[in-house]
């Protein structure tokens, strides 16, 4: 798991790296890397996810992230296997692996 931290839904991740990073650790056991704030939407969206929003646009009428904790299976030959909304836990996407690896 890979963490982008982003501030574009409801102001929810105001602060700074650090102070994400020691809610996120504190609050929800986080061990995996969290990397700088970036935008996932509009014109400022971070090239990562053009890509991962070209390559499984969703279900809606916009391929953009529509909320927080939207998250991308990318598979080791680094295909984007899948697109998860944000309900779907980390233990659900665990369960699809050997399907996507």
């Amino acid at each position: 798991m890979l963490a982008f931290p982003c501030n574009q839904f409801g102001g929810q991740e105001p602060g700074t790296e650090a102070e994400i990073l020691e809610f996120a650790t504190s609050t929800y056991g986080v061990t995996f890397p969290m990397f700088a704030k970036i935008e996932v939407n509009g014109d400022g969206a971070a090239p990562l996810y053009e890509w991962l929003r070209a390559e499984q646009p969703g279900d809606g009428e916009s391929p953009d992230i529509a909320w927080n904790f939207t998250k991308f299976l990318v598979a080791r030959d680094g295909s984007v296997a899948k697109r998860y909304e944000p309900m779907v836990t980390p233990e659900e996407i665990g369960a699809e692996l050997p399907d996507h690896l």
